[in-house]
């Protein structure tokens, strides 16, 4: 089966000393895959290669069909948007100037913006819900406010695939869930690709379609949510005792209802 986004016998590590090895990633254009596992399991450093921040040690990304190793880091841009917990330096930016440095990949480097960068500007903060703070300093809005303007920033890059370690880490759940309901709006208006890491179980039950198990030096586990949400394989992996998992159970379940809307 051809795969829109794909990775074959990918290794991942720094200073050239493997994390994990071996990762076979295959997804379809507009699947959401997440990445679940322990601290320190490899999530950030296998997301950060895929999105070309850190040398592979083996393997290969393919993105419909082309190797990213052979793109043009322009050529990628343009393809791949990410979203990473690293603070930019946006010292007197107002919030749509965030989102304007994502038209950089085309504006070249003095990034004027053309008619039609601005209107694609405007058109993204429109999509997260953002318009109406578009002129406050971007380093005095809220957290979650913060996310959905660089979230925006992607979007305006015009890419295929969008990378995201962590996006809702440091959002209350209201947030969290309207963050998610976004990028899943944004899914079927754009037919986004979305690979990015969550500590939220639950959540990421309810928006994959994909979800990737790291523990270790390699794969724990791959597949479809209703597979990898079975059986005890989830206490497994975060090494939870029986009485630990069954508060972490009751949680989810709440979580759950809350995405819902019950």
């Amino acid at each position: 089966m051809e795969y829109y986004f794909q990775t074959r016998q990918l290794i991942v590590g720094y200073q050239g000393k493997p994390l994990v090895k071996h990762i076979e990633i295959g997804l379809s254009k507009g699947e959401i895959m997440t990445l679940v596992g322990p601290n320190g399991a490899g999530k950030s450093t296998l997301l950060k290669s895929i999105a070309g921040q850190l040398r592979l040690l083996g393997g290969a990304v393919f993105l419909d069909g082309k190797n990213t190793g052979q793109m043009s880091g322009r050529e990628l841009s343009q393809k791949m948007a990410v979203v990473f917990t690293e603070k930019m330096q946006t010292e007197l930016m107002t919030c749509e100037d965030v989102v304007a440095t994502g038209r950089y990949p085309y504006t070249g480097y003095f990034g004027i913006l053309s008619k039609k960068d601005r209107a694609l500007v405007g058109e993204a903060m429109e999509l997260v819900h953002v318009s109406g703070i578009r002129h406050q300093d971007f380093t005095e809005v809220s957290d979650g406010q913060r996310q959905r303007v660089m979230l925006a920033r992607a979007i305006a890059q015009e890419p295929e695939v969008i990378v995201m370690d962590e996006p809702v880490s440091f959002l209350d759940i209201r947030h969290k869930l309207e963050f998610l309901s976004v990028l899943l709006a944004l899914r079927e208006k754009k037919g986004l690709t979305v690979i990015m890491s969550l500590h939220e179980l639950e959540l990421a039950k309810i928006v994959s379609d994909k979800i990737l198990c790291l523990k270790g030096e390699y794969v724990e586990g791959y597949g479809p949510p209703e597979e990898i949400f079975r059986g005890d394989f989830i206490k497994r992996l975060f090494g939870l005792s029986e009485e630990n998992f069954q508060g972490n159970e009751k949680l989810l379940g709440y979580l759950g209802r809350v995405g819902r809307g019950e």
